[in-house]
């Protein structure tokens, strides 16, 4: 489908405002497609975007403010997806040694084991692109790259 006949509308102003419609479409549509496979798990974009940063930091624990500057998503009220988490046994949480005023939280043993789970099924992620061919990927992560320093 063209995003003409997908939001059903077939004039632009010019194409920088088609180009910027089409990622906004477009992030939707990606994002679909992951709360599909996430649900099946009980978790949202956010908790597992959470989940994959205190993986990486793991075994060192990170601040809500660290994993918030580190997310995909700058807006997430990071606190409140983390008391989720938690509800879960994903992640813990404990008042910071060094300074009393943050808590450090790290991922659990459950949480690795759900992303492992998660991870086998990242073939079905990469299927979402899969109608570009390599060189295509990196000219798309290439010119997405340029958008964002243009600013």
């Amino acid at each position: 489908m063209s995003l003409e006949k997908d939001i059903n509308q077939s004039k632009f102003r010019n194409e920088q405002q088609k180009g910027v419609l089409n990622i906004m479409f477009t992030y939707s549509w990606i994002v679909e497609r992951i709360k599909l496979m996430l649900d099946k798990e009980d978790i949202t974009p956010q908790q597992f975007n959470i989940l994959r940063i205190l993986r990486g930091s793991h075994p060192q624990p990170l601040s809500t403010l660290q994993i918030r500057e580190r997310m995909l998503d700058k807006m997430s009220d990071t606190s409140r997806i983390v008391d989720r988490l938690i509800l879960k046994n994903l992640v813990s949480k404990k008042i910071c040694a060094g300074d009393k005023r943050l808590v450090d939280v790290t991922i659990t043993d459950k949480g690795r084991r759900l992303l492992e789970k998660l991870d086998k099924r990242n073939d079905e992620m990469d299927q979402i692109v899969k109608e570009l061919s390599n060189a295509e990927l990196k000219a798309l992560n290439k010119l997405l790259d340029k958008i964002r320093k243009s600013n």
